[in-house]
């Protein structure tokens, strides 16, 4: 698959992490139909392997689906195998390396900028900004864009929907959101609720960006209230 045109066209990854593979599945599956395009399933939730199998044939070989915490080459083999196309991780290993390999785009998680470097080095298609939140928030998403103009970067940690807004307006090609996203539905939570949710980061997905200025001042304020 082309990661870098899906996350641009699409502007939002879901991340499904949970401790009951059922309800993880008709999670995976009502994102789907809510009609958010890119969602990766975490290897550290439980059974996530199991979960990505079953996710993979009910929403058949041409829908976009990533395994996410890909440490090793040993994670990015059984996550290929288990019908993944595309491979996300938190950091720069052997997981990069080895999905690369597999030809398995991935999305690839770095804090810095010499890590920024390496993962262009290690082939990456795309850059998690993790843990974004921690990292500086907004403002440092968009100090990382002077030098580094044509990246991709797409923030993960802590992205509710007023950072959603901002991250974008600050040059984020792609947010990803688990849990202010995914609620409780992994671990067998309400689905209606996981549906609104879904519908409203859509929502901010689709919006045109509003300046940066006012993107980040909407996050400050409702950090305050």
């Amino acid at each position: 698959m082309d990661l870098r045109a899906a996350l641009t066209a699409h502007r939002l990854v879901a991340i499904v992490r949970g401790d009951d593979p059922e309800a993880a599945v008709r999670t995976v599956l009502a994102l789907a139909e809510e009609g958010i395009e890119l969602i990766e399933v975490s290897l550290s939730g439980k059974d996530a392997l199991s979960v990505i199998e079953r996710a993979r044939e009910a929403l058949g070989p041409d829908r976009p689906l990533g395994a996410g915490t890909v440490l090793t080459a040993a994670d990015a083999h059984s996550a290929r195998q288990a019908g993944a196309d595309f491979a996300v991780t938190p950091a720069l290993g052997d997981g990069v390396t080895a999905a690369r390999e597999l030809g398995l785009p991935v999305l690839a998680g770095v804090m810095t900028p010499t890590e920024i470097l390496a993962a262009r080095t290690l082939g990456a298609a795309a850059l998690k900004i993790f843990p974004a939140a921690q990292a500086g928030g907004p403002g440092y998403l968009k100090a990382l864009r002077g030098p580094f103009p044509d990246e991709l970067f797409v923030p993960v940690g802590g992205v509710d929907g007023a950072a959603a807004r901002a991250y974008l307006a600050a040059g984020a090609t792609a947010v990803g959101v688990g849990s202010p996203l995914i609620g409780d539905a992994a671990d067998g939570g309400s689905l209606t609720a996981l549906r609104d949710r879904a519908r409203a980061f859509l929502a901010v997905a689709n919006e045109d960006t509003v300046t940066v200025d006012a993107a980040v001042a909407s996050v400050a304020q409702a950090d305050a209230s």
